[in-house]
């Protein structure tokens, strides 16, 4: 294999493994007052229009959500505080439904410039900006480093002496550290989480 045909595909293994590994942190990013779900509120309360964020809801929950939404432009008209407890009020159960709808718990909103790591902020700016490529080179780079770090320690640890028990117990967990960071990598691309946690049980060496 060439080397250009090795990092394209490289690449596309790291993508792939950062959408699998994403949802749970998605779903945190989703709970943010920066985050995209009470962006989206903002904009369709500024507007006076619902349908900006009933894509963020099950199709179950939009009447709930409409109910809510109307509450909310009716009372914000009162006085500022009034607009500012309504909004919070509407973000937070914009939030509690989204997330109720993905299968994860509500615990609050959460302040706006959090930490989330630089793989949330980048996938952002690549759908804002147009632009994938940075977003494919930082993930490639990280997916590289990760395999060239586990690869290192396993064939480090390798070279164990055999009467040294510890040791070969040592290498074994760096054996099955990197075995598993690859595998994960080449099953994200192969099929859905689900079916990864399905596989997991036809290996009886684990």
């Amino acid at each position: 294999m060439t080397r250009d045909r090795f990092t394209g595909s490289l690449s596309v293994f790291a993508i792939g493994f950062v959408l699998l590994m994403m949802p749970a942190k998605v779903l945190g990013h989703c709970d943010g007052m920066d985050g995209p779900v009470v962006k989206a509120a903002q904009r369709a309360l500024a507007k006076g229009d619902v349908n900006l964020v009933l894509i963020w809801v099950q199709a179950n929950d939009e009447a709930e959500i409409r109910k809510v939404f109307a509450k909310t432009l009716a009372v914000r008209k009162l006085n500022a505080e009034a607009r500012e407890l309504a909004d919070l009020y509407f973000f937070e159960t914009l939030v509690r439904i989204h997330r109720a709808g993905e299968g994860a718990p509500y615990t609050g909103l959460k302040p706006a410039g959090r930490d989330l790591g630089p793989a949330i902020p980048a996938a952002d700016k690549a759908i804002e900006t147009g632009s994938v490529e940075p977003l494919v080179k930082l993930i490639t780079s990280e997916s590289a480093n990760g395999i060239r770090e586990r690869f290192q320690k396993v064939t480090a640890a390798k070279k164990f002496n055999a009467e040294d028990v510890s040791a070969g117990r040592g290498y074994v967990k760096a054996y099955f550290e990197f075995m598993h960071y690859v595998e994960g990598l080449h099953e994200s691309v192969q099929g859905s989480g689900d079916e990864h946690s399905e596989s997991a049980g036809k290996h009886p060496e684990r």
